[in-house]
Order: structure tokens, then sequence, then C-alpha cells
């Protein structure tokens, strides 16, 4: 018996296909059952015109055979089987497969597409198998031929027996190391657990015969005696894959609990999905997709351990379990699926090998759950903030990260706690429940609402009846300052010099209010000169003596956030520190100035700007001299 070689690669191709290509062992069950399929769907495309085939569409099946004994694994169809030839051309020649040129010649309808093009998937069995036999006997054909091969060192084919067409695959399972366990392929659990991960929407049953127990009739008198029951074992075949996918099921068939139980089973959340979209684009590239959203975060949601994706799959056969290019980062909570018969896949049907289908695909899905976000929002309220409560964070972030490239796209889902009633409410709202004399958006940040409520800065705005965002999460301010307008309103601080909210004569009161106690300033900014860019008077400050405020881009909140990050650079805020000139602090501060107690009134300063510090929320430097200067000032 003549051993032949390998036609068109090297046997260091061979070697590079058996140990490199594929990412995981497991992926050979896949491509196998996936070859299978294949053929059959020829022989069942023919039966559509050939009578003669004499099976129906519930004729065909793939069948798995493991044997732990013989350390044996076949995979059985009855599918259109092969040739003397096509054996030499398919499994002789690596990278040749009849199944692109027969879905090109036949011009094939959706149901009754192959998955296989290239000829590769069938050389996985390498990874796992020690030798691969194949017997197969092509339709209408007398004779049926059996291929062998070791791998490399070629393969030979010989006439067999077969009583009808179609194709039996047996592998001869690679022995055991201590690092690799090739028997595990022949337990029952894992073909069952590996068809329903990678093969479960396959169009024809894949059956298996599965062993179960069950107890022995007990007699009467082993009843009364209490004696233990025993065991026997029986076999039952099961189908093990579900053949429809409900995504490729009409919507009219399928009922809400559908989707949910599809939901809970399949990405394991105990939870119900506050919202989910079925799918069914028919455009270029045309795909069915799931989608879901979840109502709770996985608790490692926000850490680096967490993988965002959405499964991939091409014509029912899974190829990515996460495709993190399905989704943007802002909109990583969703969990779902992807179907598409339009992707190009890679020689191991585990890439793709262009990424613009998988882009526009990727475009749509956007769209859809941006859309599905927005009809929460609009028609279940009470849904969307329980939703917003779990994934906000998320939105906000996008809001800021890449330089605010896709603020237009979240600026209407994002929502903040307002002053008014100190419940959520969206920019949208805010803009629209606007006085007609109001300019600007008013936030105020702070650990918490009740911190902010306590802001010296936010009575201004609250005396002047106007409603004030309040940001408690460490990206607020910086999606804010990404955003920077809303419907043409600009952000406003209530931290910020100018509020807009001073009359003429105000202005002009605090100006000759200035002018008057420049000397005084001045000694103070001297006093805290490594501490704030300057003292200024108030323009905002209505009871309280004094407030922190801050020049420039970086604010206080900001400057907190930022030196929270693990990074050797610290950031500082140009502070300012702001003093009432309505309250009776300025009176003693002036008092001081015209008498030149220049010692006290450095004193009071530190004391004052320490009291800033505390009011908003900072730990103070030195907190015994703090204490001190209480004790003797009064």
């Amino acid at each position: 018996m003549e051993t032949k070689q390998f036609k068109a690669e090297s046997k260091k191709l061979l070697d590079m296909m058996i140990h490199s290509i594929y990412t995981h062992k497991e992926i050979f069950l896949r491509e196998l059952i996936s070859n299978a399929s294949d053929a059959i769907d020829k022989l069942y495309f023919r039966s559509l015109t050939d009578d003669k085939v004499g099976l129906k569409k519930d004729d065909f099946a793939i069948w798995l055979y493991p044997d732990k004994d013989t350390k044996t694994l076949k995979i059985v169809d009855n599918g259109i089987g092969m040739t003397e030839e096509e054996l030499e051309n398919n499994l002789g020649t690596i990278a040749n497969s009849g199944s692109l040129k027969f879905k090109t010649e036949n011009k094939l309808e959706e149901d009754n597409q192959i998955i296989g093009q290239f000829g590769v998937g069938f050389y996985s069995a390498f990874m796992v198998a020690k030798k691969v036999t194949v017997i197969s006997k092509a339709y209408g054909s007398d004779k049926a031929y059996k291929w062998e091969s070791e791998g490399v060192d070629g393969y030979t084919v010989t006439e067999a027996e077969k009583a009808s067409a179609g194709t039996e695959i047996i592998l001869e399972m690679i022995d055991d190391t201590d690092d690799e366990k090739y028997s595990e392929f022949l337990d029952e659990y894992r073909i069952k657990s590996l068809v329903r991960k990678y093969s479960d929407y396959i169009r024809f049953p894949i059956k298996m015969e599965v062993t179960h127990s069950k107890p022995k009739e007990q007699s009467e008198e082993d009843k009364k005696a209490n004696k233990p029951l025993e065991y026997e074992d029986y076999v039952e075949v099961e189908t093990l894959n579900s053949t429809v996918p409900l995504w490729k099921k009409s919507k009219s068939e399928l009922k809400e609990e559908d989707y949910k139980h599809f939901y809970t089973e399949k990405f394991m959340d105990y939870n119900e999905p506050i919202k989910y979209a079925h799918v069914k684009n028919e455009g270029m590239p045309s795909y069915d997709a799931l989608l879901y959203i979840p109502s709770k975060a996985p608790y490692d949601y926000y850490s680096k351990e967490y993988e965002k994706g959405l499964q991939l799959y091409s014509n029912g056969v899974l190829i990515m379990d996460k495709c993190a290019d399905l989704l943007p980062d802002y909109f990583s909570f969703v969990k779902g699926l992807v179907d598409s018969e339009d992707l190009s896949l890679n020689i191991s049907r585990e890439m793709l090998q262009h990424d613009r289908q998988l882009k526009a695909i990727a475009k749509s899905i956007e769209k859809t759950v941006s859309g599905e976000l927005k009809k929460l929002l609009k028609n279940e309220r009470e849904k969307y903030e329980e939703f917003w409560k779990a994934f906000g964070l998320q939105l906000k972030y996008g809001i800021y990260s890449d330089f605010g490239m896709h603020k237009e796209k979240l600026q209407d889902l994002i929502m903040f706690t307002s002053s008014k009633d100190k419940k959520l409410v969206t920019l949208d709202e805010y803009v629209t429940g606007m006085r007609e004399e109001q300019k600007y958006i008013y936030y105020a940040t702070g650990e918490s609402v009740e911190r902010i409520e306590q802001l010296p800065q936010t009575e201004l705005v609250k005396d002047n009846g106007f409603e004030i965002l309040y940001l408690t999460d460490n990206v607020d301010e910086f999606a804010v300052k990404s955003l920077r307008t809303y419907k043409d309103k600009e952000f406003k601080s209530v931290s910020a010099d100018d509020l807009g909210l001073e009359s003429k004569e105000d202005k002009e009161k605090i100006e000759a209010k200035e002018k008057e106690s420049s000397d005084m300033l001045k000694a103070l900014t001297e006093a805290l000169k490594d501490k704030v860019s300057k003292v200024i008077l108030s323009k905002k400050l209505k009871s309280h003596p004094v407030c922190l405020s801050s020049e420039g881009e970086i604010s206080l909140e900001m400057e907190k956030v930022l030196n929270q990050m693990p990074t050797d650079q610290k950031v500082k805020a140009q502070r300012v520190l702001e003093i009432n000139p309505d309250h009776e602090i300025y009176g003693k501060l002036k008092a001081l100035s015209d008498n030149g107690d220049t010692e006290k009134l450095c004193k009071y300063a530190k004391l004052l700007y320490t009291q800033a510090e505390l009011i908003e929320g900072m730990n103070i430097e030195n907190p015994v001299e703090f204490s001190n200067l209480i004790c003797e000032l009064m």
C-alpha cells in the first residue's frame, strides 16, 4: 500500500496547521461537525430536485460515537460523501475544499448556506488525534474509499466497505500527558458542552448515545429492610444541539418569555434584562442579532478584568465568544450575539480576514443600542433610571474619552441629580425647564449630594431660583468640560468667578470695595502665597465667610480626582480664596489691615484658608496649627 505525500503543501505547512493555526484544541470538533453539515447540505440541496436521493430533511443527521476503551471518536454523517478523486483533492491537498466551488456554482439561498470554504478545518483533527481515518462513499457511487494518515508523513487511500452514502471520520486520540488530557474529548459531558458552545445551531441534528443511570427495582423485602438502592446504566439517544437558533425565528412566533429565558440561560445572569432587541438586517452585510441590556452590572464590570463583546456566529457556528470590535466601550454593558453569513473569515474560522463587514455591523449595532436606550428613557423612565444607576458611569466615561469624539451620540442619554427634588434629570429636561433670563447650565461638584448642598457657592444660584446639577462621580466634571455646551447653553460651575447673576450695581459695589481693600488683599495673598494664587472679594457668597475656587482648566474637584490616580506627577489647581465682603469677618480683617497688624492678619489668613479647605471636604495639611490658631485667636 503506497503512502502518498500531501500534494500542494510541505510538511512544515501541515505542522503549522496542526500546531499554530488554532487557538484552542477543542475547536477540532466544531470544524469536523461543520464539514459534516456541509456534506449533508450538498445532498439535501440535491434532494430538492432529485427524488432518487430518497431522503427528506428530517432524515439527515450527524452522529458522534466516543469510545473510551479504544480511545477513538467517530463522527458520522449521511451527506454527499466523497469519491476517490475527491478524497485525493480535498484531503490530500491542504487548503482545498469543494465547499466554496459548490456554493458558487449553485448560488445557494439562505437556507442552503455552506459553512466551510477553505478545507483546512479537517486538519485540526491532528491536534488531538495521532491517526485519522476517513471512510467515505459518494452518493451514486458503488464504491467506498478509506483515507488514512498519521500526520506529516503522508496518507494512503484504499477501497473500503460502506453500505450507504456519507462519511465516517475516526480519530485515534493522542495519549494523555501530564500537561494535556486528550481523553477528555471522549467524555460525554465534555462533548455535549462543546457541541452546545460551538455547534448548537448547526441546521441538522447532532446525535449521540448517552449513558444514564436509573435505580433498579427493589423487592418488597429489600424495601422493608431499607436496603440502599442499586443503579443500572441504560443508553439513550440524545440530540445535542438546538438546530434552529432563536434569532433565526420570526419575531411573531416568539414571546417575551422566550427572549428572557434565552438570556438568563445563555449569558448566565440570574436577573432578567431591562431591555432586549431582536434585529434582522437585510442590508450589506446582512446579519441577525439578539441584543440585551442587563439590569445589573457584573461584579467586575468597572475593573480591568471585565471583557466586553458580543458572541459572533457565522451561519450558526460560533466564531468568537466575545468579539470586542462589535461594541464601543461606552456600550460595553450590552450582551448578546450577532450571526452573519457575510463575514470574511480566515482559514481557521477564528479570525476575520477583513474588518470592513465587522465595522459596518458594529456601526449598525451602535445605532440600535442608542435607539433602544432612548426609547427606554422616553417610555419607561423608571427602568431607565434603574439602568442608569448600573451603567450611567460608563456613558459619562464615553463622553469624556477620545477627546469628546462621542459626546453628540451620548449627551441625550446622560443624567445628573438636580437640586430640585434631588431627582435625576436629563440635560434636555434641565434646558427645557430653564427660565428665560437664565444664561447658563449651573453645576456643582462634590463627593455626595449632601456635601454639595452645604457648599457656600450654591447659595447665590439657589437664591435666584435656578436649578443646579449635582456632579458626584469622579468623571462628571471631565464629561461636562468635554461637552462645553448643550443646546447652545454653556455649562457653568457654581464656583466660577462670574456666574452672570450680579447686577451692575452689585459689580460696582464689589469693585469699589476691592479698591479700598487692595492692601488687605495683597497682605492676605502674601500670607498664603504657597497655597493660593490670589485672595479676592467674593461675588457669590451670601451667609458664609469664605470659600475656595480655582482659576484655569483644573478645578478643585478635578485636582482631587487626578491625584487619586497611580502616577508620580501630582496636579495642583490654581486656588483662589474668596472672602465675603458682607460678612463680619471682612470688617475684622479690614481693621487689622488698617491698623498694620500684619502678623495677626497672617494668622487669620491661614485660619480662613483651612476653614475653606474643610468646607470643600479636603484634608488639611496641619491640623495642629489649625487647632492652635483657633485657640489663640479666640
